[in-house]
This record gives structure tokens, C-alpha cells and sequence, in this order.
């Protein structure tokens, strides 16, 4: 709720969003959190996955040779490292990714996805796919799609500082 006026803010005062701050604010994350449930709910469904776990399969079917490290795909997850160990273990009980040892560095592993998570991604894709253009892209227009590209890529790019110590969820 908005108590203060944005330009009587002192020192040490939060910045109170603006009505229409508010109104655009409250609209993202009602949004973000319906869309997340409702593809988390097509690939439970359809594939008996959450979409966390679909969406690591996607990033290592996109990786050369079907592999990562570990460490990069907490990171091009957007996980902690702890989620992403929890997740692949789940992946590796159903077969779909296996761990490997990391030649080169004693501690690193790379997650894998075998032919068998490949397989359930070319299954499972065309319903996931229609999902998301039915509950995104189907409901805006060009313009506004490449619109809600650039804001996401401003509002992401704002949240993943490159100093060191940054607090991001892959280092953690």
C-alpha cells in the first residue's frame, strides 16, 4: 500500500512505489506466479517433472555434447548449487542425466543427459511449447512480445552484478 507520496521521502524513508508502480508491480507477480504454476502443473501432468527439472534438460540438450558442469548449469539455471544437486539426483534415479567426474578438476562433476532424457524432452516438448505460446505469446501482439523481451533482459541483466561477492543463487 502506498502511504507517502514518492517525492516527500527523507532521508533514511523508503521510496513508496507510485499507485501505478504498485499497479504494474502487483500485475508481475501475480502474473509470474500463475504462469509458473501453470507450466509447472502441464509438465507434472504430462511428464511427471516440475518445470525446474524440465528446464535443466533443455539447457543440457542445448549443450555441446549434452553436457555441463555442474557449476554452469546452477548458474545458467539460475539455481543454488544445492537445488541443482537435489534436482539432478532426482534426474539420475529416473535415468535422464548421469554424473560425470570432471577430468580436469578433481571436484567438478558434469551432469549428462542421456538418450533417455532426450527422449523424454522430444516427447514432452510439443505440449510444454504449446503451453507457453497459449499462456504468453498467444495473448500478445509482436510488438509487445519483443517489448517483454527487452524489459526481462533490463530487469535480469540489473540483478546478476558482476563484482565480486555478488550474492547469486549459483554461488551459493
Amino acid at each position: 500500500m502506498n502511504t507517502a507520496p514518492a517525492s516527500s521521502a527523507a532521508a533514511g524513508e523508503p521510496r513508496w512505489l507510485t499507485d501505478e508502480e504498485q499497479r504494474v508491480w502487483r500485475a508481475y507477480v501475480d502474473a509470474t506466479t500463475l504462469l509458473e504454476d501453470h507450466l509447472d502443473r502441464q509438465l507434472q501432468r504430462d511428464a511427471g517433472m516440475p518445470h525446474v527439472y524440465y528446464g535443466l534438460l533443455v539447457k543440457l540438450a542445448e549443450a555441446p555434447r549434452r553436457r555441463l558442469r555442474m557449476t554452469e548449469l546452477a548458474k545458467d539455471a539460475k539455481i543454488t548449487r544445492s537445488r541443482l544437486s537435489h534436482a539432478v539426483a532426482r534426474l539420475e534415479k529416473n535415468g535422464w542425466v548421469r554424473r560425470e567426474d570432471c577430468p580436469s578438476d578433481k571436484r567438478g562433476q558434469f551432469a549428462v543427459l542421456t538418450d533417455e532424457g532426450m527422449e523424454v524432452l522430444r516427447r514432452h516438448a510439443p505440449g510444454h511449447v504449446n503451453a507457453v505460446r497459449q499462456a504468453v505469446f498467444d495473448r500478445l501482439t509482436p510488438e509487445q512480445q519483443k517489448s517483454l523481451g527487452e524489459i526481462m533482459g533490463i530487469v535480469a541483466e540489473g540483478l546478476q552484478p558482476s563484482e565480486a561477492g555478488a550474492d547469486l543463487p549459483w554461488l551459493r
